[in-house]
């Protein structure tokens, strides 16, 4: 599959319930239409419309209840796979609306984490209802910084407490019943104070402030004043605390990279159909050279991050306590992909100038939330800096490891909450990143980047940071860009070998690592701490990609063959 057209996607990978709902999603918009979408959008109308189809379908409920908490209903299930294919789709018509799912996931992980046998059957209940849940992390002051949290909870002499504070930022505070809310307690201090709590926001002590930003989404500011905790109301207390917070993070971020393809897929099809039916000088817009050279690289730069993201479901749903080699591929899919998408947006305005900007298209809503996806759950320089915790793992010690299968039976991916904690990344292995690149060699451009990848292997020896570089996150962000791509090209290529991707868009995804690699490297270079060593290097792995003018033109017919392939019901 190249780019998503909801009109003729069957999801064939799926069984047939899991076909069913994600096709009434695609219904739900295309009944809606273009028109009252974007309407609705620049109004900054609440999605009452969303919240009564996510009501009647209970696709949340089937999607996101563990086996464990979902009675006798066999089809539900926590599925990253059938979550994927959501996130793309609400994503490509809006992704406002997915933003109701994507705080649930953080408010949902929090939950199934924990051992409150009552807290999983009241959520259990309300994604049966059609419910979705909030997470009260977050705060004005301190922003996601746990340590910092000014939520208080004071003891009330009968083993619960009462609850005081404010929290910022947190999605869905206007109709979620279930919040988990994070706070600390008046009577300790360190690790043991910090607890997870529920919160209904029903209660008379919860108080609604406001929706922090201007959009169909609720991003809200909400008050606790003596708010009554009881034991039933405990989730996690003490490190166990900080732990759950990661790692419904490490679940909720996983959203975001299929979000992302989705804005700028239907992005793309706008500019295509715009360029292919606009005469400029008596010429079409896409008989230009610049035009389709944009067209192209964005169509390249989509597959690479389909291909990406599609493997990396694969390591999502095999992890387990022992193999977690999916917190590097999560990582990288929330700080690569997005970032890349919000390139193809870049690139893309330049095509569609500016008809991008008239209100009744999909481009002009997409404007305001392709900038948030690098930034929710950790913005790219976080997920960067996690990232580069793996490197000498993942370059200097691998070892062999059992093949990943594909994954899109509906299994359960209950492993997800059963994550160790935080410390001992360090001690991820995993398996060699060149058994993947073997396989494509003879492509020019694949030679050439493994070629600069190799030499960044030797990067550490031959131009070693100085003492300095170690502590400045500036130079270690430069440098993880160049290691970035040699995951993300190994999940590429096994994708690849999986669905038999052509090897014209392999070898057009790698003409465009190797300028990457080449751009970053000169990064390095402009640093104004780089060494003289550094820039030598830096100026000795770049490389000028193999172009092939027969290779480009089949390129561009594939590309040009989706001009009018879609156009979203009016």
């Amino acid at each position: 599959m190249a780019l998503l057209n909801p009109k003729t996607e069957t999801f064939a990978e799926f069984d047939p319930r899991t076909q069913a709902l994600l096709r009434s999603v695609v219904d739900f918009f295309e009944t809606k239409g273009k028109q009252a979408l974007t309407a609705d959008a620049h109004r900054a109308e609440w999605y009452e419309d969303w919240m009564e189809f996510l009501a009647e379908s209970r696709v949340l409920a089937y999607l996101a209840t563990p086996k464990a908490h979902a009675g006798n209903d066999s089809d539900k299930r926590w599925d990253t796979a059938f979550i994927s294919r959501f996130n793309e789709i609400t994503g490509f018509y809006g992704s406002q609306y997915w933003y109701a799912w994507g705080v649930s996931t953080l408010g949902l992980a929090t939950i199934w984490q924990s051992e409150n046998g009552k807290a999983h059957a009241r959520a259990a209940e309300e994604l049966d209802r059609g419910g979705i849940l909030g997470f009260g992390l977050s705060e004005q002051a301190h922003g996601a910084d746990i340590y910092a949290t000014d939520m208080l909870l004071t003891p009330d002499g009968a083993g619960g407490f009462t609850a005081t504070g404010s929290k910022y930022y947190i999605g869905n505070g206007n109709v979620a019943r279930l919040v988990p809310t994070i706070g600390r307690r008046t009577d300790l201090e360190g690790p043991d104070a910090y607890v997870w709590f529920l919160v209904d926001s029903r209660h008379p002590n919860y108080r609604l402030v406001k929706n922090i930003i201007h959009g169909q989404n609720f991003v809200s500011a909400y008050d606790l004043a003596d708010y009554p905790v009881t034991a039933e109301d405990v989730l996690h207390t003490g490190r166990k605390a900080f732990d759950a917070a990661l790692a419904a993070v490490n679940c909720g971020k996983f959203n975001i990279g299929m979000v992302a393809l989705g804005i700028v897929q239907h992005c793309f099809y706008e500019t295509i159909n715009q360029a292919a039916g606009k005469i400029l000088f008596g010429h079409p817009v896409t008989d230009f050279g610049q035009v389709r050279q944009i067209l192209c690289d964005a169509y390249v730069r989509m597959h690479a991050m389909r291909l990406y993201h599609e493997r990396a479901i694969d390591y999502m749903r095999c992890s387990t306590p022992e193999d977690r080699r999916f917190v590097l591929f999560n990582s990288i899919g929330k700080m690569k992909v997005t970032r890349e998408a919000e390139r193809v947006y870049r690139e893309l305005s330049d095509v569609i100038s500016a008809k991008g900007f008239e209100k009744d298209t999909y481009f002009a809503t997409a404007r305001g939330t392709i900038d948030s996806m690098p930034r929710l759950e950790g913005t790219a320089h976080v997920n960067m800096a996690l990232t580069l915790k793996f490197m000498a793992s993942f370059l200097f010690d691998p070892v062999p490891l059992p093949p990943v299968p594909v994954r899109r039976d509906p299994g359960d991916d209950e492993s997800l909450f059963r994550q160790p904690g935080a410390a001992g990344l360090g001690k991820v292995r995993f398996a060699d990143w060149r058994l993947a690149y073997d396989k494509y060699r003879h492509l020019p451009n694949v030679a050439l980047f493994v070629e600069q990848a190799e030499r960044f292997t030797g990067f550490a020896t031959e131009a070693p940071a100085t003492e300095a570089q170690l502590a400045d996150l500036d130079y270690q962000l430069a440098v993880g860009e160049l290691f970035t791509l040699l995951p993300y090209g190994q999940l590429i290529l096994e994708q690849a070998a999986l669905t038999g991707a052509t090897e014209d868009i392999v070898d057009s995804i790698f003409e465009t690592f190797v300028r990457d690699f080449s751009r970053y490297a000169l990064d390095v270079f402009g640093k104004p701490s780089s060494t003289v060593a550094q820039q030598h290097w830096a100026l000795a792995v770049i490389r000028k990609p193999e172009t092939d003018e027969q290779r480009s033109a089949r390129l561009w017919d594939e590309v040009r063959g989706h001009a009018d392939a879609y156009a979203m019901n009016p």
